[in-house]
């Protein structure tokens, strides 16, 4: 999925503690640091307390990992979690890449994004999909390549995670967990059986854009390619803010991408007993003509 040279895995090591602050840190639902982001004299370091140190090279081509001692024997399944849906897509995105907070789906063999921020149910929606009679691409972290055709969405990682109150309405028994994946308030399923997953990179179709579900039916709107734009920025991954170089870049290529004109704005009631008719909708709106 990347032109990234291999990950390098360290051997593990205790997290010593970091005399600058952090110039950017991502906290979880619960209060909990997920991510602090520090720079270094030779690139970045992305830290994930208690689970692993990330070394990111200056222009993101190389990534080094050193797994926590008390993870190490656990690290396999928890540092390609981590590498592929959260440093890869920084990584990337210092490399001129498009890498958006998104899910996406395959439908008739093209894809379809669910675009938003945490909570708004773009992993929901991929599950719902994926244990229906459609694959997942990706759940987060979702990497958008220029073809000869336009624009392709590349897999990710093949798993989903999910809150408590999807994942008993969604996925059976059946379904792997990853047993490693304990440490948000998430549980991460595993592709496979009865969570269909597909491997091969697929030309965009529809990128949604997910309203706050304050509906009581489905509501489809196309956007702007200005109002695009600013949504595109806003749901970037994006490892150094203060890059003015690599943001003028990325907002050029955002740009683009907002000209194809398949951008819509997504909304609809968050209600389990409702999610047939939400796909239904999609799919018939998918497979539309533009």
């Amino acid at each position: 999925m990347t032109t990234l040279d291999r990950l390098v895995l360290g051997s593990p090591r205790l997290q010593t503690p970091v005399l600058d602050p952090p110039y950017q840190t991502w906290v979880l639902s619960n209060g909990n640091i997920w991510t602090e982001f520090y720079r270094t004299a030779t690139g970045y370091l992305l830290r994930f307390p208690n689970l692993a140190d990330f070394k990111v090279s200056l222009n993101g081509e190389k990534v080094a990992c050193f797994p926590a001692p008390d993870v190490f024997d656990v690290a396999s399944y928890l540092i390609q979690h981590l590498y592929i849906n959260q440093v890869l897509p920084l990584a990337l995105s210092k490399q001129g890449e498009l890498v958006f907070h998104a899910s996406a789906v395959e439908i008739d063999q093209i894809a379809v994004a669910f675009v938003a921020e945490s909570r708004r149910g773009k992993s929901t929606l991929a599950a719902s999909f994926a244990t229906n009679g459609f694959r997942f691409i990706t759940d987060d972290g979702l990497v958008v390549k220029s073809s000869a055709s336009g624009f392709e969405i590349v897999p990710s990682h093949p798993s989903l995670r999910l809150r408590e109150d999807s994942q008993s309405v969604l996925v059976s028994p059946a379904v792997t967990r990853d047993p490693t994946f304990d440490h948000s308030s998430k549980v991460q399923y595993l592709a496979g059986g009865d969570l269909a997953f597909c491997e091969k990179p697929r030309p965009i179709r529809r990128m949604y854009f997910l309203g706050d579900g304050k509906v009581t039916s489905v509501e489809i709107t196309r956007l702007t390619a200005a109002e695009t734009s600013i949504e595109l920025i806003r749901h970037a991954f994006l490892l150094d803010p203060e890059d003015r170089q690599g943001l003028a870049r990325h907002f050029d290529h955002a740009v683009k991408l907002a000209n194809q004109g398949f951008h819509y704005r997504l909304d609809y009631p968050r209600k389990f007993d409702e999610l047939a008719q939400v796909r239904q909708a999609i799919i018939t709106h998918a497979l539309q003509e533009s």
